[in-house]
């Protein structure tokens, strides 16, 4: 553990290593969701974050571990799809794939510019790391296809019936918002209660999800990944 102090605050972040498997309990997050840094991309590691609410991003190469309050999440029973949605799912414009090009899905989200960040957090380690996770068949990938070129979709983490959705892209109009739905849709199908989206975005509200409570979270989590 370290103790960080500036002028205006002194605050305690948990230190992790290489060495030992273990995370600091969500409460000791700070009021931005950040947990600790440190520690590695181990499989065993990124299954003991999940299960415990925490994911991981990157700066400077180096692991920081979150678990922000409160959480941004979907439950499936409450995904909107909106009339122009509706249209674009009707024409049938795009093919909705499952898994079959995972390393393209990441590389993709690696590589696409975001509005406001400089930079990505997928860096080669994590790419490396959630492509082992795919091998284990803990990370999936949803796709958009069109006329056979891969054109949109998203990547996360299945554990028991909660999905963790980490990140997504589009080169074409829709085609993310088409892969995310058609993916919600076939995991309500099969069971999943909950869809962590981990922070706010005004895309994904456009889509149903919204805030909920840090410990209600951590409640269904500790109950369906099992």
């Amino acid at each position: 553990m370290v103790l960080f102090s500036s002028l205006f605050c002194s605050v305690q972040l948990h230190i992790l290593n290489s060495n030992e498997l273990w995370f600091p309990p969500a409460t000791d997050a700070l009021e931005d969701g950040l947990l600790a840094i440190g520690g590695d991309l181990s499989v065993d590691r990124l299954l003991l974050a999940y299960r415990n609410g925490i994911f991981p991003w990157y700066d400077d190469d180096v692991p920081m571990w979150w678990c922000p309050d409160p959480r941004f999440v979907l439950y499936p029973e409450e995904l909107k799809v909106s009339k122009s949605m509706k249209q674009v799912l009707k024409r049938e414009g795009f093919e909705f794939r499952i898994n079959t090009a995972f390393d393209k899905v990441i590389a993709n989200c690696k590589a696409v510019a975001r509005e406001g960040q400089d930079g990505t957090w997928i860096t080669d380690d994590v790419e490396e790391a959630y492509s082992t996770m795919h091998q284990l068949s803990y990370a999936h990938s949803a796709e958009a296809w069109q006329d056979g070129e891969l054109v949109g979709g998203l990547y996360g983490i299945r554990l028991g019936n909660i999905f963790f959705g980490e990140s997504m892209f589009s080169h074409v109009s829709n085609a993310s918002k088409f892969a995310f739905i058609k993916y919600v849709e076939m995991l309500k199908e099969d069971g999943v209660v909950l869809i962590d989206c981990q922070v706010y975005t005004e895309h994904l509200e456009s889509l149903g999800a919204r805030m909920t409570p840090r410990n209600d979270f951590l409640d269904m989590l500790a109950i369906h990944t099992i």
